[in-house]
């Protein structure tokens, strides 16, 4: 409960800052950059949450993919207002719970293995690493 109404807060009072672009650019390739940069603020700054929290984990922080999977993982949600978002956590939301199909048809052309990981990230972990990843998302 706490979490969300953390969530909500962030959402609502929360700016990204633009200088956190030169730590995703060390990670993204150019053309992932562009996806990254379309998100909300919210979306970033809880990808770029994420990614932090990947970089303390002693097996992901050593896979490029999994620390650019923190940081494209819900880029296929596009721009989502609070109320699109409070209805996904009470009732569900269709287009909402697309956005790992949406995510992954936008960078399969850049990166396939991320596209399929993106595709992935909220179904039945395949293995130990995409469940250390759910973990983390899910904090």
């Amino acid at each position: 409960m706490f979490s969300r109404i953390k969530q909500g807060l962030t959402c609502l009072f929360s700016k990204y800052n633009n200088e956190n672009d030169e730590i995703v650019k060390e990670i993204l390739s150019s053309r992932e950059f562009i996806y990254f940069d379309k998100m909300s603020d919210y979306d970033k700054i809880h990808s770029l949450g994420v990614y932090k929290k990947i970089l303390k984990d002693d097996i992901l922080k050593n896979d490029i993919l999994y620390l650019k999977l923190g940081l494209l993982h819900d880029c296929g949600k596009g721009k989502v207002t609070l109320l699109r978002r409070v209805k996904k956590v009470l009732i569900g939301d269709k287009v909402l719970e697309k956005h790992p199909e949406e995510g992954a048809k936008k960078i399969a052309p850049i990166n396939r293995e991320l596209s399929f990981l993106i595709l992935n990230h909220h179904g039945k972990p395949e293995d130990g690493k995409m469940e250390r990843f759910q973990k983390i998302d899910d904090k």
